[in-house]
C-alpha cells in the first residue's frame, strides 16, 4: 500500500506540474497581445498613435519587457519626430507620453559667399517641411565647419538659430562668418642636402602662400594631399638613386594669430646607391630570360631608380601577356650592398595564381561614359588578372584630366579564382573658355579667345573652337580628336583654319592662309607615337601695289632696278597658291612635366610630300630634338638641335613661301626672317632650303625671388646656319623675266644671351636678350624679344 500511495502522489504533483507551465504558457502567450492592445498613447499631434504603438509589437511568444520598451524607446527617438518619449506602466497596459519635434518651415543660409547654398544644403541632414532635431542641427553644423576647412578657412563659425513660427513651425538659420583662407605660410625640410627645399616643393602639388594666392587653391592645407605630397617626395629619392630615404616625420603647425600653417618635414637622405648586377630568371616554361632583357630599364653602373624597376615590371608583364602567359608574375628582388653602395635586381618569372577577372564595376561616374572608362584597360572580364595592367590603367585614367579622383580596389569574387574590379571615379568639369593673351616681334599684341571641351558628351572627344585677333594677324581654328577611333588606340582628329597676316617690317606682303588637315595617331610604345596626316590649305600673297609699280618703260626695265619695289622672286609668288600634302612623324616623348620639364626628351622626326593635286611639288623633311636633364644645385641644363630640308620635284619649283624662313627661333639675336639668303636689290628675305642649329641652355632659379612665383634665369648660347635658296632665278612677272642677284649669306650664326621666364597667371612668358657674336653682312639683327602668353 505504502508503495502505491506514493506512486500516486508523485503522478499527480507532475500533473499539477504540467499543468501549471500550460496556464502560465498560455498567459504569457496572451500578454502581447493585452499589452499591445493597452498601449495609450498622449501627446501626439502630427503622428498616428497607431504608428507609435508600431514600435512596440512583438513578435508572437515574446514579452513586452523592460528590454524590449527601453528598444521601443530608441526607435521612436531615432525617427527624428520627438522631443521627449516617456514610458509608464498603468494597470495592465503602458502610457506613451511623447512630445513631438517642431516642423523645419525653412532652412537656409547666411553670410556665406566661398560656398553655394546649394552645396551647403546637399550636406546638411535638416531639411525644409522635416523634423526639428537639435542633434540634427549639431551634426550639421560640424559638416559644414569641415566643408570650410576642406576650403582652407579654418577660422570659419557656425551658429544655428531657430526662428519660431506658428502652427508648431521653426525656421532654421545657419549663420556663418567664413573669415578669411587659412594658408601655408612656409614648407619647410630638415636633413635634406642633395637637394634644396625649393626643389622638394617643387615635388609637391602642396605650395606656399604668397601675394598670388588670390589665383590659385593649392596653398590651402589639407591632410590627405600632404600626406600625398609626402610620398611624391619619396618617390623622388628613390628615383633618384637614394635607397636608404625615409621620411622621419611630418610636423603641421597652426597659429591661430597668422591663420596660417607651417610644414615642417624631417628627412633622412642616405646615400646614392647604383645599379650592380641586372637580370632575368624565369621558372615559367618556354619563356626566355634573354628575350625579357632588352627590356630593362637601368644596367650595371646607372645610379638605381625605383621608377625603372617600375618601368620594367610593367614592361615585362605586357610583354608576357602578349606572348599568351596570361599568369606569368613578374616580381623584382633587390639585393642592397651597404658598404659599396650598390643594388643588384633581378627580376624573376613566376606562374602566378590562376586569378580572372569576375566583372569590373565602374562607379561615380555621372556624367563619363562607362566605355570611355574601360577602354583604358588593357584587360576585360574573363581575361586573367594582372596587377601591373590594372597600375597602368590607373595611371591613364589620371592622365585623361576627366576625374577628380581614380581609384582602383579589387575584392573577392564568386569563387576563389575570381576577382572583382572595383573603379570608383569622381567627374569633374572638362569645359574650359580662355582669354589668352601675348607678343611677338613680328605680329605684335596678340588676343585668342576660345572654347575647349575635352569630354565631349561624356564620350571622351576633344574639340576647340578659337579664334585670333592681334595688330597684323587674325583668324579662327576648329580642332576636333577623337582619341580611340574605330574603338581602337589610335586618334583620329581634323582641323580647319583660316589666318591672315599683314605685312610688317618682317614682310612685305599680306598672306591670307586657308586649309584644314586630316591626321591619324598610332601609339607604338608609351613614350613614342606615329602619325599620318593629309593636309590641304591655299595661300593668297598679295603686294602693295607701291611695290610693284610695273613696266614704265619700252623695253622694260629689271623690276629690282628699283630699290622700293619688292623681289620680283616674291612678286613672282604672288596669287593663289593650293598645296595638298600628306605626311607622316614619330614623336618620342619622355618629358617628366610639359610646362616645366627638367629631364627627359621630346624629338620629333616629320616629312610631308606635297603634289597630291595642287601648285606645288615638294619633300621637306624636319627634326626638332630637346634633352632636359637636371643638375646639381637646382639647374637644369637644355640642349636642342633643329635641323629641315626641302627639295621639288617633278616640274613643280619652290616658291619663296615654300622655303625655310628663320630667324630668333633658330638663332637668338636676329629678327624673323633675319638671316638666311637675300635679294641684293631690294634686301627682301628669300629663305632657305635646309637649315641646322643647335642650343645649349642651363636654367637656374633666381636668388631671394620664392620659387612659388614661377620666375626663374637661363643663360644660353645659339649656333646655325639657314642657306640653299632654290627659287626662281630668273623669275616671271607681269613685266617680264628677269635674273634675281641671290646672296647665298651661308654664314653660321651664333649669339650668347640670358633670358628670364616667367610661368605667369597668364601662361609661360619669355624674355630674351641676345648678343650676335658671327653673322653675315645683309642679317638683321633683333636683340631683344619676347614672347609667350596663355590663359588669364
Amino acid at each position: 500500500m505504502t508503495f502505491v500511495y506514493r506512486a500516486f502522489v508523485r503522478l499527480t504533483a507532475a500533473y499539477l506540474f504540467v499543468a501549471g507551465l500550460a496556464l502560465l504558457g498560455g498567459l504569457v502567450a496572451v500578454s502581447p497581445a493585452l499589452a499591445q492592445a493597452n498601449i495609450t498613447v498622449r501627446g501626439n499631434s502630427r503622428v498616428e498613435a497607431d504608428a507609435i504603438r508600431a514600435h512596440f509589437s512583438t513578435a508572437p511568444g515574446e514579452r513586452l519587457d523592460n528590454v524590449k520598451i527601453d528598444e521601443a524607446v530608441k526607435s521612436l527617438y531615432a525617427t527624428g519626430l520627438f522631443e521627449d518619449v516617456r514610458v509608464a506602466r498603468t494597470g495592465g497596459g503602458l502610457t506613451v507620453t511623447v512630445v513631438e519635434n517642431a516642423v523645419l518651415n525653412r532652412v537656409y543660409f547666411e553670410g556665406n559667399q566661398k560656398i553655394k547654398d546649394a552645396t551647403l544644403a546637399a550636406e546638411v541632414q535638416s531639411k525644409s517641411r522635416g523634423p526639428y532635431s537639435q542633434t540634427a542641427i549639431q551634426s550639421d553644423t560640424t559638416r559644414i565647419l569641415e566643408l570650410y576647412r576642406r576650403a582652407g578657412r579654418y577660422n570659419a563659425t557656425v551658429e544655428p538659430q531657430v526662428i519660431s513660427r506658428p502652427n508648431g513651425r521653426v525656421d532654421l538659420v545657419f549663420k556663418i562668418n567664413e573669415d578669411s583662407k587659412s594658408k601655408i605660410s612656409e614648407i619647410e625640410f630638415v636633413g635634406n642636402e642633395a637637394f634644396s627645399d625649393g626643389r622638394l616643393r617643387d615635388e609637391m602639388t602642396t605650395t606656399e602662400s604668397n601675394f598670388m594666392s588670390w589665383l590659385k587653391t593649392s596653398d590651402v592645407y589639407d591632410t590627405d594631399r600632404v600626406n600625398a605630397d609626402l610620398e611624391l617626395v619619396r618617390r623622388f629619392y628613390l628615383s633618384k638613386g637614394y635607397a636608404d630615404f625615409r621620411i622621419v616625420s611630418s610636423e603641421v603647425n597652426y597659429s591661430n594669430e597668422s591663420n596660417a600653417f607651417v610644414i615642417k618635414v624631417t628627412v633622412e637622405e642616405g646615400p646614392i646607391y647604383k645599379f650592380a648586377d641586372v637580370g632575368v630568371e624565369s621558372t615559367v616554361a618556354d619563356v626566355d630570360p634573354k628575350v625579357l632583357e632588352g627590356l630593362i630599364k637601368g644596367g650595371k653602373g646607372d645610379v638605381y631608380s625605383a621608377t625603372d624597376v617600375e618601368k620594367t615590371v610593367e614592361q615585362m608583364s605586357i610583354e608576357l601577356a602578349t606572348q599568351g602567359y596570361a599568369f606569368a608574375q613578374v616580381r623584382p628582388r633587390g639585393s642592397r650592398d651597404y658598404e659599396n653602395h650598390t643594388v643588384s635586381v633581378t627580376y624573376s618569372v613566376e606562374e602566378g595564381a590562376r586569378v580572372y577577372v569576375e566583372r569590373i564595376n565602374v562607379r561615380g561616374n555621372t556624367r563619363t561614359r562607362d566605355y570611355v572608362i574601360r577602354r583604358e584597360f588593357d584587360l576585360a572580364e574573363g581575361d586573367a588578372y594582372n596587377q601591373a595592367l590594372i597600375n597602368r590603367a590607373e595611371r591613364r585614367l589620371n592622365r585623361l584630366g576627366f576625374f577628380k579622383a581614380v581609384r582602383i580596389t579589387s575584392e573577392p569574387g564568386s569563387s576563389p579564382d575570381r576577382l572583382i574590379v572595383n573603379v570608383d571615379v569622381e567627374d569633374q568639369p572638362t569645359g574650359e573658355f580662355s582669354v589668352s593673351g601675348g607678343y611677338s616681334s613680328a605680329d605684335g599684341l596678340i588676343a585668342e579667345f576660345s572654347v575647349a571641351e575635352k569630354n565631349l558628351f561624356g564620350r571622351g572627344y576633344y574639340v576647340k573652337i578659337g579664334t585670333t585677333q592681334g595688330e597684323r594677324t587674325s583668324g579662327y581654328d576648329l580642332s576636333f580628336t577623337d582619341p580611340y577611333f574605330l574603338g581602337r588606340r589610335i586618334s583620329a582628329g581634323f582641323d580647319l583654319y583660316q589666318k591672315e597676316r599683314k605685312n610688317s617690317d618682317y614682310n612685305a606682303y599680306d598672306l591670307d592662309t586657308v586649309g584644314g588637315a586630316l591626321r591619324l595617331g598610332f601609339p607604338i610604345t608609351d613614350p613614342l607615337t606615329f602619325g599620318v596626316n593629309y593636309q590641304i590649305y591655299n595661300r593668297d600673297i598679295s603686294i602693295d601695289s607701291g611695290l610693284t609699280d610695273g613696266c614704265s618703260e619700252s623695253p622694260c626695265a629689271d623690276p629690282s632696278d628699283d630699290p622700293e619695289e619688292a623681289s620680283i622672286a616674291l612678286q613672282e609668288a604672288e596669287g593663289d597658291t593650293l598645296t595638298s600634302l600628306a605626311g607622316y612623324s614619330f614623336v618620342y616623348n619622355s618629358l617628366d612635366s610639359v610646362q616645366n620639364p627638367k629631364n627627359g626628351i621630346r624629338a620629333e622626326f616629320r616629312q610631308d610630300f606635297a603634289g597630291l593635286g595642287g601648285d606645288a611639288e615638294f619633300v621637306r623633311t624636319t627634326f626638332d630634338g630637346r634633352y632636359y636633364h637636371e643638375l646639381p644645385a637646382d639647374l637644369v641644363g637644355f640642349v636642342r638641335l633643329q635641323a629641315g630640308h626641302i627639295v621639288g620635284w617633278g616640274d613643280g619649283d619652290l616658291t619663296i613661301l615654300d622655303h625655310f624662313n628663320k630667324g630668333p627661333d633658330l638663332v637668338r639675336g636676329f629678327e624673323p626672317s633675319g638671316i638666311g639668303p637675300r635679294d641684293r636689290d631690294t634686301g627682301d628675305s628669300l629663305g632657305g632650303t635646309y637649315y641646322i642649329g643647335g642650343t645649349a641652355e642651363v636654367q637656374f632659379p633666381l636668388p631671394v625671388i620664392p620659387k612659388e612665383l614661377g620666375l626663374k634665369g637661363a643663360v644660353f648660347a645659339d649656333v646655325g646656319t639657314l642657306a640653299g635658296y632654290e627659287g626662281c632665278d630668273p623669275c616671271t612677272v607681269s613685266s617680264g623675266t628677269f635674273d634675281i642677284d641671290v646672296d647665298p649669306a651661308d654664314d653660321i650664326r651664333s649669339s650668347v644671351g640670358v633670358s628670364l621666364l616667367w610661368q605667369s597667371p597668364m601662361g609661360p612668358l619669355r624674355f630674351d636678350y641676345a648678343w650676335a657674336i658671327t653673322k653675315a653682312d645683309a642679317d638683321e639683327e633683333q636683340n631683344f624679344r619676347f614672347s609667350g602668353g596663355g590663359r588669364f
